[in-house]
């Protein structure tokens, strides 16, 4: 089981499922109306998620001396991705509100500290006895 959890994809889609549902949980006691998708919110951040542990993954096994770099590329890229996804939201006549650009900022930087977290346990493994 331990073996498992310590396959990036698979720690990405149990860290997915949980923060999806805490996230839905909250919105639906709020009564969030959300001008993105609730879906496409979390589309967006868990094919983004999968996308950096891939890089990361492939750089640190050719060149392993390169993945904190790597993992600062990714998130630069992510941050562009990030702007693409809601600039049709700030380009139209109807502004999404402060709720809502919380609404994909929030997940996004739990995301963002969850692939940090998993990159310094890729870059420094503890040395076993």
């Amino acid at each position: 089981m331990k073996n498992i959890l310590r396959n990036p994809y698979v720690s990405i889609l149990i860290f997915s499922a949980i923060i999806i549902i805490l996230h839905w949980s909250i919105d639906s006691f709020f009564s969030i109306v959300t001008y993105y998708s609730f879906t496409s919110i979390y589309v967006f951040h868990i094919i983004s998620a999968f996308f950096v542990a891939g890089i990361i993954q492939w750089i640190h096994s050719n060149y392993k001396d390169y993945a904190g770099f790597a993992f600062m590329g990714t998130s630069l890229f992510k941050m562009l991705a990030a702007i693409l996804f809601l600039l049709p939201g700030f380009l139209s006549d109807d502004k999404p509100s402060f709720a809502n650009i919380l609404n994909f900022f929030v997940p996004y930087f739990i995301y963002l500290i969850f692939e940090a977290i998993q990159v310094i346990k890729l870059i420094n493994p503890k040395e076993s006895n």
